[in-house]
């Protein structure tokens, strides 16, 4: 039987796929500076801030997870 090539498996498309986010995400960052914020608090009217604060949010949270596997992980064996 033929195996089905997907749309991931070749590295061209992965590679335009990702040079493809990098663009979208660089044109966000720079219509980020044209747009008027209504900011409650005076960080939030920082350049940027969003974007920051959501990677920030985001590696915090990777790491909240491995500390939490400690005490959620089983055994190999714990449904057997």
């Amino acid at each position: 039987m033929k195996k089905e090539l997907k749309i991931f498996d070749k590295p061209k498309n992965v590679k335009r796929l990702l040079g493809s986010f990098y663009v979208s995400l660089l044109i966000l960052l720079i219509i980020d500076f044209f747009i008027q914020k209504h900011a409650e608090f005076p960080w939030e009217g920082a350049t940027e801030f969003f974007a920051v604060y959501g990677f920030i949010s985001c590696v915090l949270l990777i790491f909240v997870a491995k500390i939490l596997r400690l005490f959620v992980k089983r055994d190999e064996d714990y449904y057997e």
